[in-house]
């Protein structure tokens, strides 16, 4: 790949389209996700908030991904002549990470599991480094700051609703991520309720999450086509 712009890590705020614009929504993930890996690396963390750290991580790492393959990579598509060729790169870094934490989660026990880690950070940190070098700064350069603005909403809205767990079987592109994703999202987030609730609490939260999933996707497929 050869970068067609300045990397979105090297601009600022305004020279990104303000603070809400999907590039700067993107980069404070990014930032965020890197602080959290280099300390689950480096710390010496009880089990607990280790367990609790990579949790965190994984819920990041899967809700940011799958809203970009519903907002963002369609639209690059459209606008980016390497479109295509980017964004199938990335899905395939996508698949890789969702295949790797899929292992860790159903080996908790396997003497591997700290590699598998490393090595899953390892493609998290490729994967944000394509995004920020050379997908990104295509946004840039198709949109202006209004409308990277409602981007980034678009973006966010889905984000807060979609799946925060490795689904490696769902369709990394719209409409077959939207279609399968969204009833997964629902049991992900009811799985990331806080022990204790009780059964109506979780059947309410399980009916509001597939609401507000399907919504979001909505949103996102509406906001794709006014700015393609």
């Amino acid at each position: 790949m050869t970068a067609p712009a300045v990397s979105i890590s090297e601009q600022d705020a305004d020279a990104l389209g303000g603070d809400d614009s999907i590039l700067m929504r993107q980069r404070r993930d990014h930032a965020r996700l890197d602080a959290m890996m280099n300390r689950c690396l480096s710390e010496d963390l009880p089990p607990g908030e280790l367990d609790a750290l990579w949790l965190d991580i994984v819920r990041l790492v899967f809700s940011h991904a799958f809203a970009e393959e519903t907002v963002l990579w369609p639209l690059l598509r459209r606008v980016s002549p390497d479109g295509e060729e980017l964004t199938r790169q990335v899905e395939a870094e996508h698949q890789a990470v969702n295949d790797l934490v899929a292992r860790i989660e159903r080996s908790p026990d396997d003497p591997r599991r700290a590699e598998w880690i490393r090595q899953a950070f390892a493609l998290v940190r490729q994967d944000i480094r394509d995004e920020e070098d050379e997908l990104l700064p295509r946004l840039r350069t198709a949109f202006d700051d209004r409308k990277l603005r409602r981007i980034g909403a678009a973006w966010e809205a889905v984000r807060a609703t979609a799946p925060t767990r490795p689904h490696p079987g769902v369709p990394r592109r719209p409409p077959g991520n939207a279609l399968r994703g969204v009833p997964l999202s629902a049991f992900d987030r009811l799985r990331d309720l806080a022990p204790g609730s009780g059964p109506a609490a979780r059947r309410a939260s399980l009916a509001a999450a597939g609401v507000a999933a399907g919504g979001a996707v909505v949103l996102a497929v509406r906001s794709a086509r006014r700015h393609g």
